[in-house]
């Protein structure tokens, strides 16, 4: 790759944070432009930014987008970027080893149709500077949204009696938001292709406090201390403690989380490793398996970097949630010692 870069052309390696930044601003001017913070897929665990209040909402114009460690970590090897156009809404495909432009479009999967038109052409050599433009006659973009169910996760606490519950979060369902290159002839839809996906609102858990205390009896008149008796003052602060409820116990919604379920639990998980697992793909792809970031190009439930990545755990890994989830779970605990590392990292810092 080093080869086709002109002299007088930055590589991402000598880019600045502001240069990155001004990077995604572009990506995003030309591509989606939306409201809100972004928690897309990053890999990079020695950045310590502060920590800010919970994002509901991602967009590709967030300030991390431009910082986000999983395309830092493409910078260890022949690492580049390079933008994609199709029909006139561009993202940003970024990966390692590009070539020409087939190797860009295959990095970033996406699959020419009979009829369509690409400029330069697929074996033209690609360096930063390049722009690929996909022209499809008779196909427009089109922009649709889903909702995101959200989960409810039980948590044990000590404040509350044994055998009592109480509702502390209401739930609210997400918004995925995906635009896709559709292609019709009159009403009937010819080929959709998803071309980005996002999470616009991220779902609220329901969560629900669990009672594990020990019911106090009211004290009798003979055992009620006189006003000249003293009190045990550290057995009343123990008993006022307020106990912090454990990570919890997700309850899980459709498929793709039942197998998660049953597959951690029968490998050596545990029900916290789930609820990790459930919060950190809520937010990050809303549990799309073909979720692609308009200005990084990071794809599927865990939003690898590129997606390619995760073909070290199954050549099915665009398509299968299986593979994807596998892979996951593999990074969390390789990056973060484990999938409750990541969650806690997630926790503090709105991405991983």
């Amino acid at each position: 790759m080093s080869a086709h870069h002109k002299s007088n052309n930055p590589t991402l390696r000598s880019l600045s944070k502001r240069q990155w930044m001004r990077i995604a601003a572009a990506a995003a001017g030309v591509g989606l432009v939306v409201t809100g913070g972004l928690a897309t897929r990053s890999i990079y665990a020695d950045a310590k930014p502060e920590a800010a209040p919970q994002p509901t909402a991602y967009s590709v114009s967030d300030s991390h987008a431009a910082s986000r460690g999983n395309a830092r970590e493409a910078l260890d090897g022949e690492a580049t970027y390079v933008n994609v156009s199709i029909n006139g809404k561009t993202r940003t495909v970024l990966g390692t080893n590009f070539t020409d432009v087939k190797s860009v479009l295959d990095a970033g999967d996406i699959t020419l149709e009979s009829g369509d038109t690409v400029k330069p052409d697929l074996r033209t050599p690609v360096d930063e500077s390049t722009t690929i433009e996909i022209t499809r006659a008779g196909a427009k973009m089109e922009t649709e949204e889903s909702k995101i169910p959200f989960n409810t996760v039980k948590k044990e606490t000590a404040d509350l009696p044994k055998g009592t519950e109480k509702v502390q979060t209401e739930g609210q369902e997400g918004i995925l938001e995906k635009t896709n290159l559709v292609t019709r002839s009159g009403d009937k839809v010819i080929s959709s292709n998803t071309f980005t996906s996002y999470v616009k609102k991220a779902p609220v858990e329901k969560v629900i406090l669990v009672g594990t205390g020990v019911q106090q009896a009211a004290p009798t008149q003979e055992a009620q201390p006189s006003t000249t008796q003293k009190t045990d003052g550290n057995a009343s602060s123990n008993n006022n403690a307020a106990a912090s409820p454990s990570i919890g116990t997700t309850v899980p919604v459709g498929d793709m989380q039942q197998w998660a379920h049953d597959y951690l639990l029968a490998n050596g998980g545990t029900e916290a490793d789930f609820t990790a697992t459930v919060y950190i793909i809520s937010h990050e792809s809303g549990w799309s398996v073909t979720a692609t970031n308009v200005s990084s190009g990071a794809y599927g439930l865990a939003q690898a970097l590129p997606g390619s990545k995760m073909a070290s755990h199954g050549a099915d890994w665009a398509t299968n949630y299986q593979t994807q989830l596998k892979w996951f779970w593999d990074y969390c605990k390789g990056r973060y010692g484990s999938i409750q590392g990541a969650y806690t990292f997630w926790q503090a810092n709105h991405w991983y």
